[in-house]
C-alpha cells in the first residue's frame, strides 16, 4: 500500500467500469469546457497539504481533490476541472495556457506530480497514475495509454522553466 492509498496495477481492472467512468468524465468535461472534444483526458488528483513537510513527518492527513485534466497539443493548453470520485458533478474549469504560465515542471518527490505555476501566488500539482484502486478517494479509470500521451506532451511541449 502506498502513502496515498492502494496504488497498483494488475489483472483486477474492471474495464467495463473504467470505460463507463471515462465516458462520464468526457460528458462532465464537455459540459463546462468550450470545444471539449478538442482535448484528450486523464483523471488526476491534487493534494491539499498545509505545512507539507510537517505533514509527512508527523503523519497529517491530506485532502484529496479529484480532477479531470484535459490537454490540447495544438494550443499547448491544459484545462483542469474539479470533480468527485463518483463523477456526479464538477466545478468550473481552470485553463493553463503555456504562454501565460510562469513555470511548469515534473516533480518526482515526494510523489510523482506535474507542477504548474500560473503566477507567483500559487501552483497546482497534478498527480496521475495508470489507475487507482480506492474508489472512495479517486475516480476508478484505467488510463495507461492516455497517461503516457499526457506525460509525453507535458515533458516535450509544455515544460517551462
Amino acid at each position: 500500500m502506498g502513502l496515498f492509498g492502494n496504488l497498483f496495477k494488475g489483472p483486477e481492472i474492471d474495464m467495463e467500469k473504467s470505460q463507463a467512468n471515462a465516458k462520464k468524465m468526457r460528458l462532465l468535461f464537455n459540459q463546462v469546457v468550450e470545444n471539449g472534444d478538442d482535448y484528450r483526458l486523464i483523471f488526476g488528483y491534487t493534494e491539499d497539504v498545509g505545512w507539507f513537510n510537517y505533514g509527512f513527518v508527523h503523519g497529517s492527513k491530506t485532502k484529496i481533490g479529484n480532477l479531470i485534466v484535459g490537454w490540447n497539443e495544438e494550443t499547448e493548453t491544459i484545462v483542469v476541472v474539479p470533480t468527485v470520485p463518483d463523477l456526479s458533478g464538477c466545478g468550473d474549469p481552470t485553463y493553463y495556457r503555456r504562454g501565460e504560465i510562469l513555470k511548469a515542471y515534473r516533480n518526482k518527490y515526494p510523489t510523482d506530480a506535474f507542477i504548474i505555476y500560473p503566477d507567483r501566488k500559487g501552483y497546482i500539482g497534478i498527480n496521475a497514475y495508470d489507475w487507482l484502486d480506492d474508489e472512495k478517494l479517486y475516480v476508478y479509470v484505467s488510463q495507461e495509454e492516455e497517461l503516457a500521451a499526457f506525460t509525453d506532451f507535458f515533458m516535450n511541449h509544455y515544460i517551462k522553466k
